[in-house]
């Protein structure tokens, strides 16, 4: 056997090695562009942003829970309640993704949920940050992720 013949047949397990290394680096930058774009399989609606540990609005507003909210999909927060706490407003053009749904409110609007748990803003809160509602009559929380 010559030297030529035995050189390229000892680096073919290498090469098809490095093959295939390259072939899952490129996979794993294009799943993590497509994340970045909002197509993961968890992907954030754009009502709602992940800030320092807890759900906010766009704005930077606190969201919240509701203890009452016991049936999946539906708000036991409206009338009075809702002009306190305020139903984060989903629009016809918006889609559920991952553990963000939306429900329809007894008033027929649309509104934001997250793993079930319709979410809201509170009127008291004034700034971006402020969670004056959490833990208000041992039912309002801070919605976390």
């Amino acid at each position: 056997m010559s030297q030529s013949a035995t050189f390229p047949a000892l680096f073919r397990p290498r090469m098809a090695l490095a093959g295939a290394v390259m072939l899952v680096s490129l996979s794993a930058l294009g799943l993590a562009g497509c994340a970045s774009m909002g197509m993961g399989a968890s992907s954030t609606p754009t009502a709602v942003k992940v800030t320092n540990g807890t759900l906010t609005d766009e704005h930077g507003m606190t969201l919240y829970t509701f203890d009452r909210d016991t049936t999946a999909g539906k708000s036991a927060c409206n009338g009075n309640c809702a002009n306190n706490w305020p139903p984060l407003a989903a629009n016809s053009a918006d889609k559920p993704s991952g553990d963000y749904t939306i429900v329809t409110r007894d008033d027929g609007k649309q509104q934001w949920a997250y793993r079930g748990k319709p979410l809201y803003l509170f009127a008291k809160d004034k700034m971006p940050g402020d969670q004056t509602g959490d833990g208000v009559l041992n039912v309002w929380h801070v919605a976390k992720p």
